[in-house]
C-alpha cells in the first residue's frame, strides 16, 4: 500500500481535484451535508494531505484520505474519508495509523462522527467532551495524547 503525504503547494491540480471530489462526494452528497467544504485550512503552510491512491484496482482517484492540521499545541486530524468502492479493506485504518505515527510527539485531536468513536478508540483515542451536532451529524471530540502517559 502506497501512502502519499504532501503539503498544499506540492499537490498537482489533478491530486487536488481528486481530493476535493472525494470529500464532496462523501461528505456533501452521500451524507447530505451542505457545509463550507473549502474552509481555508487546506492551504495553511503546515497542513499535510495524506492519501492512498486508488490506482491498480481499476477504480480511479483516491481510495482514502485525511488531512493533518497544526493546531498550535498539537495537531488535528480531519476529513477522514474513504471512497465507497474501497471501504472495508482496512485502508483508512492504515492511513490513520500512519498519521498517528508521524505525529507521535504531539497531542492529536479529532471530531469523530459518533458512530465511529469505537473505531477511533481502537487507535487509542479517548472521548474528551460532550457529543455535539455538526451539520446534522452527531460528533464526539476525541484526543490521543502521548504526554498523558
Amino acid at each position: 500500500m502506497r501512502i502519499i503525504d504532501k503539503a498544499f503547494p506540492e499537490l498537482t491540480v489533478h491530486e487536488l481535484y481528486a481530493i476535493l471530489r472525494l470529500r464532496m462526494d462523501v461528505f456533501v452528497v452521500e451524507q447530505a451535508c451542505a457545509y463550507p467544504e473549502l474552509d481555508g485550512r487546506d492551504a495553511e503552510p503546515e497542513t499535510r494531505h495524506l492519501w492512498v491512491p486508488a490506482d491498480g484496482d481499476g477504480l480511479p482517484g483516491i481510495a482514502t484520505y485525511l488531512r493533518v492540521l497544526n493546531d498550535g499545541d498539537g495537531v488535528r486530524i480531519g476529513r477522514v474519508v474513504t471512497s465507497p468502492g474501497h471501504r472495508g479493506r482496512g485502508l483508512s485504518g492504515a492511513l490513520l495509523r500512519h498519521a498517528i505515527d508521524a505525529n507521535a510527539h504531539a497531542r492529536i485531536d479529532i471530531d469523530a462522527q459518533s458512530h465511529l468513536a469505537r473505531w477511533y478508540g481502537g487507535f487509542g483515542f479517548q472521548v474528551n467532551g460532550e457529543e455535539f451536532l455538526e451539520d446534522g451529524i452527531p460528533h464526539l471530540p476525541m484526543h490521543l495524547d502521548p504526554r498523558s502517559g
